[in-house]
C-alpha cells in the first residue's frame, strides 16, 4: 500500500503522507465511528492510544483518577509518565470518582476484576470522562450515549477478534477534540498501519455475531464455574466475553491453567479462541494469587466447559 500521494495541483489533498492519515485508516476509523457514536482515531496499540489521549489532554502537576482493579498496563503506563508531571490515584470506580483531579479514566467492566463503574457519578464529575470500554465493545455498551467523553477501545482484542490485529482507538463525543487527537498522532508519530487497519476492518464486520455469541457463551460457563467445588469466586458482569474467577491459590492455579487443551493458556481477550491465564504472574499482589482470567471464544460452549472441568480436576 502507498504510504506517500503526489499534491493536486501543487495543493495538498486529503491524503499525501501515511504518518498523518491513510485511506484504510480513515475508511475503519469511520466504521468504528459509527459504532461507538462519535469521531474514532486509530492507534497503532491500546497503549498507544492512551498515551496519546493522556499526553494530548493533560499537562505537568495534572492527576488522572484511574479505576482500580483497571488493567494493571493502564496503571504502568501512568507511572511512567510520572517523570513529566503526570499524576494518577485508584480509587473505587462503583463510587464517585475524587475531585480535585483533571481526567476520570474508568474501565466497563474493569480487567480482571469485572467491576462496572457507576457511569452516572463519573459524567457528573466536572473532568472530562474516559471509559475504557475494550471488553464490553460497542455491542454491549456505548458510553459517549451515556455522557463519557472518550470512549477507548484495545482493538487488538475484541474489535480484531482473530489474534492478528494490534490496534487501539480513542472515539470522542466531540469531532474538534478528535482532529486535535489527530494532528497530535501525527505530530508524534503514533500512527498505525494501513494494513493492519484492512485487517480490522474485516474483523468489525463479524463484531456483533462473535460479541453476541460469546456473551452467551460466557453466561453458561460463569454459570457452571460457579457450581463447581473447586472454584471459590466467580466474576462475571453479565455483559462481553470475560470471566475471572478463583481457584484455591497459585499452585492450584499455575495447575489449571497449564492443564487445559481446548482452551489455550494465553495471555490477550476477545479472540474467536477461548483463552485463559493466572493474572499474578503480571500482577502480583494487586490480584489474588489463585485468580484465573478466561476469554471465552467461539467453541461450542459444551466443550469448553468440559475442557475446563477436566483441568479444574488438578486444581
Amino acid at each position: 500500500m502507498e504510504i506517500l500521494w503526489p499534491y493536486e495541483n501543487g495543493e495538498v489533498g486529503e491524503f499525501f503522507y501515511a504518518r498523518y492519515n491513510h485511506p484504510a485508516v480513515a475508511e475503519v476509523e469511520a466504521e468504528l465511528g459509527r459504532l461507538d457514536g462519535g469521531s474514532a482515531v486509530l492507534f497503532p496499540s491500546g497503549t498507544g492510544a492512551a498515551t496519546a489521549l493522556a499526553l494530548s489532554l493533560l499537562r505537568t502537576g495534572d492527576t488522572i483518577a484511574l479505576a482500580a482493579g483497571a488493567y494493571y498496563g493502564t496503571g504502568r503506563l501512568f507511572e511512567t509518565l510520572a517523570p513529566w508531571g503526570l499524576r494518577h490515584v485508584e480509587f473505587d470506580q462503583t463510587g464517585p470518582p475524587p475531585a480535585g483531579v483533571q481526567l476520570v479514566w474508568v474501565e466497563a467492566p474493569a480487567n480482571p476484576m469485572l467491576t462496572l463503574p457507576d457511569l452516572e457519578a463519573a459524567v457528573a464529575h466536572p473532568a472530562p470522562l474516559v471509559v475504557d470500554s475494550t471488553v464490553a465493545t460497542p455491542v454491549a455498551l456505548r458510553p459517549l450515549e451515556l455522557g463519557a467523553d472518550f470512549v477507548l477501545h484495545s482493538a487488538t482484542k475484541a474489535l480484531g477478534g482473530h489474534d492478528d490485529v494490534l490496534l487501539g482507538v480513542v472515539v470522542c463525543r466531540d469531532a474538534d477534540a478528535a482532529e486535535a487527537l489527530r494532528r497530535f498522532r501525527g505530530l508524534t508519530g503514533i500512527s498505525p498501519a494501513a494494513e493492519q487497519a484492512r485487517l480490522l476492518l474485516r474483523s468489525l464486520r463479524t463484531l456483533e455475531v462473535r460479541a453476541l455469541r460469546q456473551a452467551a457463551s460466557a453466561a453458561v460457563i460463569a454459570k457452571r464455574l460457579d457450581a463447581h467445588p473447586r472454584v471459590e469466586l466467580v466474576r462475571y458482569p453479565g455483559l462481553g466475553n470475560l470471566i475471572s474467577f478463583d481457584v484455591a491459590d497459585g499452585d492450584a492455579a499455575r495447575r489449571v491453567e497449564t492443564s487445559t487443551r481446548l482452551v489455550r493458556n494465553a495471555t490477550s481477550l476477545g479472540s474467536v479462541g477461548s483463552l485463559i491465564e493466572s493474572r499474578h504472574r503480571w500482577e502480583g499482589d494487586r490480584v489474588p494469587a489463585g485468580l484465573l482470567r478466561l476469554s471465552i471464544g467461539l467453541e461450542d460452549p459444551a466443550e469448553i466447559w468440559a475442557d475446563l472441568a477436566r483441568a479444574l480436576e488438578n486444581a
